[in-house]
C-alpha cells in the first residue's frame, strides 16, 4: 500500500503524520510524506526554506515513534499546497491521503476552500482527514450511506485501507418519510407510517450491500428519520465515533467548484477524524 502523509509542520499535521504512520506500519505500506514550500517569493528565499524543511522532515522521520519500522520517504516540493500535494499523488498514486485539518480562515474557506477541500475537490485520491490525537485502529466507525455508487466504493476503500477492521462500522442511511400529514392526523398512524418507511430502508440497504458484494462484513446497520446533516451530526455524537466514512459523486462540473453539501459540512463542522472517498477514486 502506499500512503502520502502532507505536513505544514503544525501540531494539526504532526497528529497527521502519526496516524498515518500507525495504519503504514501494519500494512507495510511506503510512506510518503511531503511539505510544500510557497514558491511566491524570491528564488533565493525559496531554495533556503526548501533546504530547511528537508531537515525538519528528516528529523521528524527519526523522532517520531508511530513512524519507526515505517518505509518512509520525504520530500519537499515548490506550488501552492492543495497543487503540490495533487502533483505529488499523481506522480505517486496513493492508496491513501492523510492531512490534518486547517485553521480556519473564514473568507478564503467561503469562496476558495480549505487545503483539504481543495484537494479532496480536485483529486482522485481517498482522503483522510486527521482531527484527534493518533490512534492504532478506529474502533467506532461510522459510514454515511445514501446507496449509491459513491457510497460502495467509500466502504471498499476503509476496506482495503485497513480503516475498517475486525470491530466492523455501523451503516448509517437518513430517510425522509415519502407521505405528508396534516395537523389533525393521528400519531399511531403517523408512527407506524415511519416505522414501515424504516423497514423499507433497512431492506433497501441490505440490498444494496448484497449488489455490491459487501454483505459478508461485520456491518451494524442504522437508519434514522431525519436530513443527512442533522443525522450524521447526531449520530457521530452519540456514538462517540473516531471515524466518519463518506462517499463523494463522480467528477462532474458542479463537483470542480463544490464538495457537496453534506461532505462539505461534515468536514467544517465534525470534530471526529474523516475518510472522503471520491467515485473516481482506485
Amino acid at each position: 500500500m502506499q500512503v502520502l502523509a502532507a505536513t505544514d509542520f503544525s501540531t494539526r499535521s504532526n497528529r497527521a503524520l502519526r496516524q498515518a504512520g500507525l495504519l503504514a506500519q501494519p500494512a507495510h505500506a511506503q510512506l510518503h510524506v511531503v511539505h510544500v514550500v510557497d514558491d511566491d517569493r524570491p528564488e533565493k528565499q525559496v531554495a533556503m526554506e526548501k533546504h530547511e524543511a528537508e531537515r525538519v522532515l528528516a528529523e521528524q522521520m527519526g523522532s517520531m515513534p508511530e513512524l519507526q519500522g515505517v518505509q518512509c520517504h520525504p520530500m519537499v516540493v515548490a506550488g501552492d499546497p492543495f497543487d503540490g500535494i495533487l502533483r505529488v499523488a499523481a506522480s505517486l498514486n496513493p492508496d491513501l491521503i492523510v492531512m490534518g485539518t486547517h485553521r480556519k480562515q473564514l473568507l478564503l474557506d467561503i469562496f476558495v476552500g480549505t487545503t483539504i477541500e481543495r484537494v479532496i475537490r480536485r483529486g482522485t485520491f481517498p482522503v483522510l482527514m486527521v482531527n484527534n490525537e493518533a490512534q492504532r485502529r478506529y474502533e467506532k466507525v461510522v459510514a454515511a450511506i445514501d446507496m449509491s455508487d459513491a457510497s460502495a466504493n467509500a466502504l471498499r476503500t476503509a476496506l482495503t485501507t485497513g480503516l475498517v477492521g475486525d470491530m466492523g462500522a455501523t451503516l448509517l442511511h437518513a430517510f425522509w418519510p415519502l407521505s405528508t400529514f396534516t395537523a389533525g392526523s393521528d400519531q399511531a398512524s403517523i408512527d407506524s407510517y415511519v416505522a414501515s418507511e424504516r423497514q423499507r430502508s433497512m431492506a433497501e440497504l441490505a440490498r444494496f450491500l448484497a449488489a455490491n458484494d459487501l454483505q459478508g462484513e461485520r456491518w451494524f446497520l442504522r437508519v434514522e428519520k431525519g436530513g443527512p446533516k442533522e443525522i450524521i451530526s447526531r449520530a457521530v455524537s452519540e456514538m462517540r465515533a473516531d471515524l466518519l466514512v463518506m462517499g463523494i459523486p463522480g467528477r462532474s462540473v458542479v463537483r470542480r467548484t463544490l464538495i457537496g453539501s453534506v461532505t462539505e459540512d461534515a468536514l467544517r463542522s465534525l470534530s471526529v477524524d474523516i475518510l472522503a472517498v471520491p467515485l473516481l477514486s482506485k
